[in-house]
C-alpha cells in the first residue's frame, strides 16, 4: 500500500500545495486540504485528493480524519502546515486576532494531533510534521504575535516528539526561514495600523518587515518540499530541520548572547529607510 499523507494549508501560493505534489511524485496518497477547497489549486495527479478541513475546528478535523482512516485505514505522515502571519506592534492587534492565530498556528496541530495519534500508536508507525518558524526561535519587531504563535508550536513539538515515542511515533520540527510563497502578500492585504498607533512613524519599518521573507533570496517551494518530504519518508526521521533564507544567520543567532540578535532585529527594523 501506499504511504498516506494528509497536509493542511493547501491553498495555491504556499507551501502546501508543493509539499502535496513532492509526496505524490514519490507514490504516497495524499491529501491536500484547506478551509476552502476551491482555493487550491489543481494538481494534475490522481493520487492527490482534495478534502475540506478547517483546522480551527474540532468537528473538521475528527471529520477528515475519519474519512481518510475510512478509505484508506490508516494515516502515515500528517504535516501541520497551515498558518498565518499577524504584523504589527504587539499592542496594536486585538486580543480576538490573537486568539485566532494562536488557534491557526499553534492549538491546530495539536488538534490534529490528537485525532491522528490514536490509530497511528494502534500501528505502532507514524509521523507528524510540524511547520514552524526561524522566528518561533529568534523573534522579530513587527512580527510579535506569530512569533509567539511558532514558539509555542515548537515547544509543544518537542514536547510531543517526547511522550509519542512509546508509540513509535516520530514528530519532526521543521523551521523555515525565507520561502516563496503568498503569505506575505496575504498579510499586507489585511494589514491595518490603528489611527492612535504609538509606532505611526515606524510604518515603513513594519511594512518592510511584512515583506522581508520574500526580498533577497528566499527558497523556491520546490526546493523546500524536496527536503522536508525526503526526510518525512526517511524510516526514522529526524526531530528538527531548519531551511530557507535567512535560517543559517538564526542558526547562530541561538549561540549568542540573547541580547545580541534581539539588538540586531530591532535596528534593522527601526532604523529609517532611505
Amino acid at each position: 500500500m501506499p504511504t498516506v499523507v494528509l497536509v493542511t494549508g493547501c491553498s495555491a501560493g504556499g507551501i502546501g500545495h508543493s509539499l502535496c505534489e513532492e509526496f505524490a511524485e514519490r507514490g504516497c496518497k495524499v491529501y491536500a486540504s484547506a478551509r476552502n477547497v476551491d482555493k487550491i489549486a489543481d494538481f494534475g495527479l490522481l493520487s492527490v485528493e482534495k478534502l475540506k478541513l478547517d483546522v480551527t475546528s474540532d468537528e473538521d478535523v475528527k471529520k477528515a480524519v475519519d474519512h481518510i482512516l475510512e478509505a484508506e485505514g490508516k494515516i502515515d505522515i500528517v504535516v501541520n502546515n497551515a498558518g498565518a502571519m499577524c504584523p504589527g506592534p504587539l499592542i496594536d492587534v486585538p486580543v480576538d486576532h490573537v486568539k485566532e492565530i494562536f488557534d491557526t498556528n499553534t492549538i491546530s496541530a495539536l488538534r490534529v494531533a490528537k485525532a491522528v495519534i490514536p490509530a497511528m500508536a494502534k500501528r505502532r508507525s507514524g509521523v507528524i510534521v510540524n511547520i514552524g518558524s526561524i522566528v518561533g526561535e529568534t523573534p522579530t519587531p513587527w512580527n510579535g504575535v506569530y512569533s509567539a504563535s511558532k514558539a509555542a508550536l515548537h515547544s509543544l513539538t518537542e514536547v510531543l516528539s517526547m511522550e509519542c515515542k512509546p508509540f513509535d511515533i516520530s514528530v519532526l520540527l521543521v523551521a523555515p526561514g525565507a520561502t516563496k510563497s503568498h503569505i506575505s502578500a496575504n498579510a499586507a492585504a489585511r494589514f491595518e495600523m490603528p489611527e492612535d498607533s504609538l509606532y505611526t512613524r515606524f510604518l515603513p519599518n513594519i511594512l518592510q518587515r511584512i515583506n522581508a521573507s520574500q526580498k533577497g533570496s528566499p527558497m523556491p517551494t520546490r526546493e523546500f518540499a524536496r527536503r522536508v518530504v525526503g526526510e518525512s519518508l526517511k524510516r526514522r526521521p529526524g526531530r528538527y530541520m531548519t531551511l530557507g533564507g535567512s535560517s543559517d544567520l538564526f542558526r547562530i543567532f541561538k549561540w549568542l548572547p540573547r541580547s545580541w540578535p534581539l539588538w540586531f532585529l530591532w535596528r534593522t527594523y527601526s532604523k529609517k529607510l532611505s
